[in-house]
């Protein structure tokens, strides 16, 4: 009852406040969309075509910068690297917002039949490896040039400042690299002018096309990997009581760490998960060897939660390994915040998403264990992220490709509702905050 009373009492306001964009506007928005619905598809498939990895999207950037320069903008390039941002001031006053699109690829070769299909080769770590945009980045980029296209239009009635954010390495930077929305933020993309609220999206091969999905709170979750060094006495594999057995003890690390979730962490509250992904240790059959190194990651949709999760595993590993008279280091490193969107944003803008999607075709999803670096913006100003449909209508979701999968796939049909729904994002925000 309290949101529903919020979001009432904001409308009542809206004369205060702010008001809903004119109807003339807004079906002006929608034609606008339509019409750059074909361009935004062709650039699609170019940035499909040349996918590039975290912090090397040199050929990305610059093509961003070129459609944007075409439409009339003033790109800032070399922005954390490889990052654009380009701002648009309206011709009347109000906020400044922000729109994200994420930019990189991954180390995934490519088995989609598609005369747009990535062929490109590379090394990643050491290994050679194709290069695809198996998360959907390229269709994020191509929307975010759409919606500039849009709003570039309308530029004289927009009642506040739009910026473009074009951002690498949503993935992670490479090894002994920064990179990514925290080296954004960090850069300053939110400042000059300063950013009042941001949006962004992220389509998904599993969502029918048509449909958004979007929930108050914690959307996505924390995610954090760590390294474990387990490190005992080596010795001969018959005479086992000479020596400390790193192996047997990482066995009953493992097997303790899998205590933190069910025994430690209100459950009903949120989802966590501890996995453990590596486990390396030993050279041959008969030698017990001296240190076993584990590696996994950490998942939670809850600081407080993530914050036991951290000291908990201090706890299980230190007393575990003592108890076998084993020694064991373990590092959690740095990784990404809980993707958290604003509950006041989030009612505000409901009505938005339902009058432009269908409101039979907005969905309250569960939460998801998935991370995404957006949660560095969302930390610094009050945001909004949303999932779009990129299933094929006569194809069943569950049979679906996940993403970061060779065979991972979004219909170009899903392109249109991402440019009309984050335009109108913008312009009812502009219209809904203005002074």
């Amino acid at each position: 009852m309290g949101k529903v009373f919020s979001f009432g009492l904001f409308v009542m306001l809206s004369g205060v406040v702010g008001a809903s964009p004119p109807s003339d506007l807004v079906k002006r928005l929608d034609a606008l969309a339509r019409a750059a619905e074909e361009d935004v598809i062709a650039w699609r498939h170019w940035f499909h075509e040349n996918p590039e990895l975290s912090n090397r999207e040199y050929k990305t950037s610059e093509r961003v910068a070129e459609v944007l320069r075409e439409i009339g903008l003033r790109p800032k390039t070399g922005i954390a690297h490889t990052g654009v941002v380009a701002v648009l001031k309206g011709g009347l006053p109000g906020p400044v917002i922000a729109l994200r699109a994420d930019m990189d690829g991954l180390p995934v070769t490519e088995r989609v039949s598609l005369p747009w299909a990535s062929k490109v080769k590379t090394k990643y770590q050491g290994r050679e490896t194709g290069v695809m945009h198996a998360c959907g980045h390229d269709t994020h980029v191509a929307i975010l040039l759409g919606v500039a296209r849009v709003l570039k239009n309308i530029q004289e009635e927009l009642p506040g400042t739009v910026k473009f954010v074009f951002q690498p390495a949503e993935e992670g930077a490479p090894p002994n690299e920064e990179g990514g929305a925290k080296l954004m933020v960090k850069e300053g993309v939110l400042k000059n002018p300063d950013v009042e609220a941001m949006f962004g999206l992220h389509i998904n091969s599993r969502t029918p096309v048509g449909h958004i999905r979007v929930r108050p709170g914690g959307i996505m979750a924390s995610a954090n990997s760590y390294t474990l060094k387990v490190k005992g006495k080596q010795t001969h594999g018959s005479t086992p009581w000479t020596g400390i057995d790193p192996i047997v003890t990482s066995a009953q690390i493992i097997n303790a760490l899998q205590t933190i979730v069910s025994r430690n962490l209100p459950l009903t509250r949120n989802a966590a998960v501890v996995t453990v992904g590596s486990i390396h240790g030993g050279m041959r059959n008969n030698i017990i060897p001296e240190e076993v190194v584990i590696e996994g990651t950490l998942r939670a949709l809850d600081d407080e939660m993530r914050e036991t999760i951290f000291r908990r595993m201090h706890e299980v590993v230190d007393h575990v390994a003592a108890s076998a008279g084993a020694e064991a280091e373990l590092t959690i490193h740095d990784g990404v915040l809980v993707t958290h969107n604003d509950e006041n944003l989030y009612e505000q803008m409901l009505p938005t998403l339902k009058e432009v999607a269908g409101e039979s075709n907005v969905f309250l999803p569960d939460a998801r264990t998935g991370a995404e670096d957006f949660s560095f913006y969302a930390k610094e100003v009050p945001a909004l992220f949303y999932f779009l449909g990129g299933c094929p209508k006569d194809q069943d979701p569950a049979q679906s490709a996940p993403h970061h999968t060779p065979d991972f796939y979004v219909d170009d049909a899903g392109m249109l509702l991402g440019i009309r729904s984050m335009s109108r994002l913008a312009v009812d925000y502009l219209h809904l905050s203005k002074n």
